[in-house]
């Protein structure tokens, strides 16, 4: 066996050259297919953690507005059920204002009947006595006279009468 330099150097060269075309055309695509793939990815992974971070403080706002509107509702509520109170207050003050009233205009009218039935009574008490006397007496007075007397007995007796005096 002997080796022959020739085919020794001819085939070096020859995996030299296959080796340098295989590193140009296949190694470095493949090399930089890698390397924009590791670049998307390493971007993929800072974009996740941004979005994670964003999200953390999304739902830190999301829980901040939902706080807020929270008291501003039981602010609301609390307005809304003072607002009720003070309307029912006003209504009851209004319809004790308006019994009152009623109360005041039922005695004065209680008052203006009693006063009424009073005179009619009166009347009627004088048409009887004149009657009566008329009777007693024998004698007719004429109608303007008895009324005069009538209405006199009635003032003095209603004067010295302590319970005629309310």
């Amino acid at each position: 066996m002997s080796i022959n330099f020739f085919w020794v150097i001819v085939t070096t060269l020859s995996f030299v050259l296959f080796l340098n075309l295989i590193w140009r055309f296949g190694f470095d695509p493949i090399a930089n297919i890698l390397a924009v793939r590791k670049v998307r990815i390493d971007q993929g992974l800072a974009d996740a953690d941004q979005a994670r971070k964003d999200l953390e403080t999304g739902m830190a706002e999301r829980d901040r507005v939902i706080a807020e509107a929270r008291r501003e509702a039981n602010a609301l509520v609390a307005a809304s059920a003072q607002a009720a109170q003070q309307l029912r207050e006003a209504d009851i003050a209004a319809t004790k204002a308006e019994l009152d009233r009623m109360r005041v205009k039922a005695v004065a009218d209680i008052a203006a009947e009693r006063d009424h039935a009073m005179a009619d009574l009166r009347s009627q008490v004088a048409d009887l006595a004149l009657a009566a006397a008329g009777k007693v007496v024998a004698e007719t007075m004429t109608d303007p006279r008895q009324r005069r007397l009538v209405e006199e007995f009635l003032r003095d007796d209603g004067a010295t009468d302590p319970r005629r005096a309310n």
